[in-house]
């Protein structure tokens, strides 16, 4: 008895060790404990309510749960379920069908419940709560596909090198990748999570044989293309590796040239099949900086961008300095902006020691000067790490060649063995480099100002690429000290990197319990973001501590003084306390500063009305509605006043969406 539970460990070792090492890794061999990680290191309380965008993403999203919309009709609104002359510029049709049929699932489940309700209720039993609208289902498919992702890195990487350690080693640290919580706890991250999966159904699609692979590659670049917009980076980075990766694919006739020729065909097809589409079914209009005729002084290079940029142009991007303070700096600062943020989201892929959900002003403001530390690193790594991956490519096709010689008079169809190591390592590692830079570079606020500063979820595509390099760096470690203690140096560096970034993973994921939760671990994360604190204030006014919102709105309107929205919801939570009197002046700065925003100006107006205080500054609102004609502000002040009575304050179909509500119908 007792020798059988000392062999326990043992036989449990062999086990997994089986499981890993002995079998070839298929989809889903690699599925199982790719699933049991993801949801290990990402799964959210099942209390879980919406947070952040996924608000509007789902509650307020009306194609996904209004009932006027056909389920076609994903093509024909944005990501928020706005119209093309609304949009925001999102346009991501898959991830809405996608949310459309959990929501009607859930429905579906709902009613069933209801009609058990009702059963209760005739035979006088009380009956059990019935089901709400659960964000922790939309989130939990995020958690899933990315598992599903994972196994296909482990799969991929398998069918092209045989090496079972190096395939469970990326798929391991792709899953694992702690930056990529905010894409996978939050449920507006599957556009990421589902773009990520196309370009990796593209690279899988490098291994079919040569009338299939563009047929491929089509498929998985339009499904990542119609996932997000950030796919367009697979039109350069699939043909680059197919022209690395050739060898690896199609060992007997890697025909190089002619594979990434074919490959760059079909991305450039389904690109071009993309905008058509989206051109067609979605009809934004171009935006005012691209309806502008360029300098004629520009370069060609400037005006080549100009002119992808008009042809492939989506609805215009919202451009708020409070999210992406860069809107206001030169192209000089801007870059210089863009290169810091680049090199700490990048240190952040290895050692992710403080991870947020929100980075925005003045968190990472325009830098003062373009020879700041964090710039100049992140120029040389934007610059490096493509050099690098030349300079490996290189050393790769010399040792391939070097090897073919001396092998090929004796077999002319062999290919590098695994064993060998270095030519397929340093294939990896300069794919890896290489794709880094190029998924990070449309994210970057260099060649086209986005709404957002920085996000974390920016870096699902590029870690890709570097879950790539990371494993052919532990393994060429791994290989360069075995005979070191059997390898331990690698071995104890490998479970340092993994288990810390499991455990910033972990915590990080914790942050997404709850609203009040995530604002609150986001304050202090990034301290000086204006934004962070003025939701986390929102959070406890919505529990009913306006004590708490005051002081916390206080701090954001400190950090932001020419925020309209900072003084308008400090008017508010002072309204709200009964001080009308003290909200006045924070409501009419808010007035000044958004003349045009209905639902800051609505919001005011109604609890100026709630708390009998709008006749007593008629005077100064209508003197600020004269002196903006045809705004917002002029409407609904002077319809808020002659019909009050009437309306009970604001119109109500102007009134703001209250927290936690659907769409208005």
């Amino acid at each position: 008895m007792l020798d059988r539970a000392l062999d326990a460990p043992q036989r449990l070792w062999s086990t997994v060790a089986s499981y890993f090492m002995g079998d070839d890794p298929t989809f889903w061999v690699a599925m199982v404990p790719m699933l049991i990680l993801s949801a290990a290191l990402f799964t959210r309380s099942l209390q879980s309510n919406y947070i952040f965008d996924e608000q509007e993403a789902l509650l307020a999203n009306p194609y996904v749960n209004g009932k006027s919309l056909a389920y076609r009709d994903a093509v024909k609104r944005d990501f928020w379920g706005l119209p093309p002359d609304r949009s925001v510029g999102s346009y991501r049709p898959l991830p809405n069908y996608v949310w459309r049929g959990v929501w009607e699932a859930q429905q579906f489940a709902t009613n069933n419940v209801n009609r058990v309700v009702q059963k209760f209720q005739a035979q006088g039993s009380p009956p059990p709560p019935p089901p709400a609208m659960q964000p922790w289902i939309f989130h939990w498919l995020n958690v899933l596909l990315h598992a599903a992702n994972g196994a296909m890195m482990v799969c991929f990487t398998f069918a092209l090198t045989r090496r079972r350690g190096l395939s469970w080693l990326a798929g391991v640290i792709f899953v694992n990748a702690a930056v990529l919580t905010e894409a996978i706890s939050g449920v507006v991250g599957i556009a990421d999570v589902m773009g990520g999966m196309g370009a990796l159904f593209a690279l899988l699609a490098l291994r079919l044989p040569m009338w299939a692979m563009p047929l491929g590659v089509f498929a998985g670049v339009m499904f990542g293309l119609f996932s997000k917009e950030s796919a367009l980076v697979c039109v350069p980075l699939v043909p680059f590796a197919a022209l690395i990766f050739a060898p690896l694919t199609h060992p007997r006739r890697p025909w190089r040239a002619l594979r990434t020729v074919v490959a760059s065909l079909a991305c450039i097809a389904a690109l071009v099949a993309y905008v058509k589409l989206r051109k067609y079914w979605f009809p934004a209009p171009e935006p005012a900086e691209l309806s502008a005729p360029l300098d004629p002084s520009a370069n060609l290079a400037a005006k080549a961008m100009h002119a992808f940029h008009r042809w492939f142009h989506q609805a215009p991007l919202p451009k708020d300095p409070l999210n992406n303070p860069f809107v206001q700096a030169d192209f000089p600062h801007r870059v210089a902006g863009a290169l810091r943020v680049f090199w700490r989201g990048l240190t952040q892929v290895v050692f992710p020691w403080n991870l947020s959900g929100d980075y925005s002003a003045p968190q990472e403001p325009t830098p003062k000067t373009l020879t700041e530390p964090e710039t100049i690193l992140g120029g040389l790594a934007m610059a490096g790490l493509p050099l690098a991956s030349i300079a490996l490519t290189v050393t790769a096709w010399v040792r391939e060649r070097r090897w073919r010689r001396i092998q090929a008079p004796h077999d002319p169809g062999a290919v590098p063995a695994p064993q060998t190591g270095l030519p397929i390592l340093a294939m990896f590692a300069a794919v890896g480099l290489m794709w880094i830079v190029v998924a990070y570079f449309p994210h970057s606020n260099i060649p086209v100002l986005l709404p957002t500063v920085r996000a974390e979820r920016f870096w699902y595509f590029p870690v890709i690429g570097s879950s790539l390099a990371l494993a052919a760096f532990f393994v060429w470690l791994f290989d360069r000290t075995r005979h070191i203690k059997a390898g331990a140096v690698a071995v104890g560096l490998f479970s340092l990197f993994i288990v810390f970034q499991s455990a910033r993973a972990r915590l990080h994921a914790f942050d997404y319990k709850d609203d009040l939760v995530f604002w609150d671990a986001t304050r202090h994360a990034v301290p000086f973001s204006a934004k962070a604190h003025l939701n986390y204030s929102v959070m406890w006014g919505a529990r009913g501590r306006l004590d708490i919102r005051e002081q916390s709105n206080r701090v954001a309107l400190k950090l932001a003084p020419s925020w309209p929205m900072a003084h308008i919801y400090l008017g508010d939570t002072l309204c709200r306390l009964h001080r009308p009197d003290e909200a006045w002046p924070h409501y009419r700065n808010g007035f000044l500063l958004a003349p045009g925003d209905p639902n800051l100006i609505a919001l005011a107006l109604q609890c100026l009305w709630d708390e009998g205080a709008l006749e007593k500054h008629r005077a100064e609102l209508e003197q600020a509605a004269d002196a903006n004609p045809g705004s917002w502000l002029a409407y609904l002040v002077h319809d808020t006043l002659n019909n009050g009575e009437k309306n009970k304050g604001v119109d109500p179909k102007y009134r703001p969406r209250g927290y936690n509500e659907g769409p208005k119908e």
